[in-house]
């Protein structure tokens, strides 16, 4: 039998579990090379397999008959028993363990054991390497302990366990000031915010590197269940700004959050035109740079104010040009956003350069014919405008001045 064949029929017996071939194929007096035989781009062993789907009794062959190394370690020096761990098989961990396999060996990034275990709901697995003395208290190359991890995947019962048996393993960042509550306000988790607000004692309005509060993350993600829970049990400040100095109000505009909009501005009383950055940009700047039409929509609905202009004298149009947007562009002039020269006498037209958006300047969308329906609630301009609801020219170099037609 061919060596690659061979190889492929050895690595499917022990996927597939199957023990009584396994033996009849695997003789180290016939193959001795076996041992050293790897697979995959990373080097997986048999028993990184083995381990990975979960069979036991062909670990349990693999060490003790053949005498392969529960120490073996991949490309990324993950061992079997990370493999193990990271899929919930806790028999394989518990028989890793007694065969010599480190509790806390790391793998590439530093993660242990634990940590893979906390990425799924393994609370057994858990159970069983703290058991058996795995430190919680480690933490890997991005600042992540087994708690910070828990708390993303959203696992309560893991988080309740964690703190039972180590009741200051929610006191960690990571190596950006990220806390768990940061992590599971941002990734929807509400069962662990709450679990987090009851059992650990974060300071209201924490901030990361980057200035950004639990909160925040829970609205430019959309969660605003979670952002009531830390407005209500956490106390936090709606207006807080992050270290370039937006608020929860600009983020959700970048990240085309309307719920969380509508939430900050109607419920809570935001000012929808407060003002970001040395730059003084609002929330309608943002949405525009980012394309969002939708969001300007509702920004506007919201009151936000078509003529804002930013410390430059630029208006939402120039950021849609800058950002090359479209569909914002589209939006705010349908809306009655004329095109005016900034501070520096800049058009937001003279900085298209993709053709969709130069067509859109130009007047040549074919949706555009919906433009006297769209102004439904909005007022309309006086004389005639260069959005792209029909061909009009003016003269860049004075006031706004329209020459043209409809279509």
């Amino acid at each position: 039998m061919a060596e690659q064949e061979r190889m492929r029929r050895l690595l499917r017996l022990v996927q597939e579990g199957n023990l009584d071939l396994l033996r009849d194929e695997l003789r180290l007096d016939e193959i001795p090379e076996a041992l050293s035989w790897r697979w995959g781009r990373l080097g997986d062993s048999l028993l990184h397999h083995a381990a990975r789907s979960g069979h036991r009794d062909v670990l349990e062959f693999l060490i003790q008959e053949i005498g392969m190394d529960p120490e073996v370690a991949n490309g990324d020096y993950k061992r079997p028993i990370h493999e193990a761990a990271s899929m919930g098989h806790r028999e394989c961990v518990s028989f890793l363990l007694e065969r010599g396999a480190s509790v806390d060996c790391l793998k590439k990034g530093d993660w242990t054991p634990l940590m893979m275990a906390c990425t799924r709901k393994n609370l057994e697995v858990i159970k069983t390497l703290v058991e058996h003395g795995a430190n919680p208290l480690l933490r890997n190359k991005d600042g992540w302990n087994c708690f910070h991890i828990a708390s993303r995947e959203g696992h309560p019962e893991v988080l309740r366990f964690l703190l039972d048996v180590f009741p200051n393993c929610w006191n960690t960042e990571s190596t950006t000031g990220r806390t768990p509550l940061h992590t599971a306000a941002m990734h929807g988790c509400s069962q662990v915010v709450e679990l987090l607000l009851e059992r650990c004692q974060y300071q209201p309005d924490s901030r990361d590197s980057c200035g950004v509060t639990p909160f925040m993350d829970a609205l430019q993600n959309g969660h605003v269940g979670i952002a009531r829970l830390l407005l209500e049990k956490h106390q936090a400040c709606p207006t807080a700004v992050d270290a370039l100095g937006a608020q929860a109000l600009h983020r959700a505009a970048v990240t085309a959050q309307d719920g969380s909009i509508q939430f900050l501005v109607s419920e809570l009383g935001v000012d929808v035109n407060g003002r970001a950055t040395s730059l003084r940009l609002p929330a309608l700047h943002y949405a525009a740079k980012e394309g969002h039409g939708q969001t300007i929509q509702t920004l506007l609905s919201l009151g936000a104010d078509i003529q804002a202009k930013d410390g430059k004298g630029r208006s939402a149009l120039h950021a849609a040009g800058a950002g090359q947007r479209a569909e914002a562009a589209g939006v705010l002039l349908r809306a009655g956003l004329r095109d005016a020269p900034d501070n520096s006498g800049m058009l937001a037209r003279q900085l298209a350069r993709k053709p969709e958006i130069i067509r859109v300047f130009q007047g040549m969308q074919e949706e555009s014919r919906s433009f006297s329906t769209w102004y439904v609630g909005y007022p309309f301009p006086q004389g005639n405008t260069d959005s792209n609801v029909g061909i009009f020219t003016r003269n860049r170099a004075e006031e706004p001045s329209w020459t043209g037609k409809w279509i």
